[in-house]
């Protein structure tokens, strides 16, 4: 995640991010015995919850404020801080879950290839982030209020790709994909009439800060104003938000013999695919 987060308004305001991953970790289905890594754990209620079912969890950010809120729960010794484009771990693990994270990392081949790196052969990769289509309705409120004050549009800091992108990054970075999704996802925002500006606030500040301070509090209501016909409803906020969500398989290595933990990655490949077991 990108650097400077307020990881307390996150987890006050902006919980909505990890509440809404319950059905990711379920897809991740952690064991006991297990050593998971969360990429990208942000305050690290997600990978406390995957702790609970008996896995051993690493997690990494690379924002301090978020690490030393991971660190809260689930103790120092567990929680790193590092890149996620440039990372290495103490022991393979057996799986990399991922929520709402790699879409803030720019250079995704990297980050495909650290995760096949830390994983055992035979690992899952299990991960969510934003996809093609995502905010796209806030993205353009935002450059057309800056427009309309003669301002460049701005460069986005995300990545979101297709499935067909991405699953081209993992296959050439030696996985299988099982499972790959793309759906909307229409996110109620907390904050009142304020939410969208509160969410640019948190999310959206290398945007803003693009913005002279002296027109700032204008360009953002008027980037509100702009949204508000396709993202208020019932009086509230919704954030036009795209998910793309995958499981995929890290192959062997060249003359690596399968793992013992391999009859199970072939098997959720099955299941994942449809196929009836024998």
């Amino acid at each position: 995640m990108a650097a400077g987060w307020d990881a307390d308004r996150y987890q006050r305001q902006f919980g909505f991010v990890s509440a809404m991953a319950s059905d990711l970790v379920e897809l991740l289905d952690p064991r006991a015995g297990e050593t998971i890594l969360d990429l990208g754990c942000g305050t690290g209620e997600l990978a406390a919850g995957i702790a609970a079912s008996g896995a051993r969890v690493w997690a990494l950010d690379a924002d301090p404020a978020m690490v030393a809120a991971a660190r809260e729960r689930l103790g120092p010794e567990r929680v790193l801080l590092a890149d996620g484009h440039n990372f290495t771990l103490p022991e393979p693990v057996d799986a990399v879950f991922s929520n709402a994270a790699l879409h803030w990392m720019p250079r995704p081949g990297a980050v495909v290839a650290r995760v096949r790196a830390a994983l055992a052969p035979g690992g899952r990769f299990v991960a969510e982030l934003g996809g093609a289509g995502n905010i796209d309705a806030i993205l353009a409120a935002l450059g057309a209020a800056m427009a309309e004050s003669g301002l460049p549009a701005p460069a986005t800091p995300w990545y979101f790709p297709t499935p067909g992108q991405y699953t081209t990054l993992l296959e050439a970075g030696g996985f299988r994909v099982a499972r790959m999704e793309h759906f909307a996802r229409p996110t109620p925002l907390q904050g009142g009439d304020r939410a969208l500006a509160d969410w640019l606030a948190m999310f959206g500040r290398s945007l803003t800060a693009e913005i002279p301070a002296d027109l700032r509090a204008l360009v953002v209501a008027r980037t509100a104003e702009l949204a508000a016909p396709r993202l208020r409803r019932d009086g509230r906020w919704v954030a036009d938000y795209w998910r793309l969500r995958f499981v995929a398989l890290a192959g062997p290595g060249p003359g690596t013999a399968s793992p013992a933990g391999a009859p199970k990655a072939a098997k959720l490949q099955r299941q994942m695919s449809g196929q009836r077991e024998p």
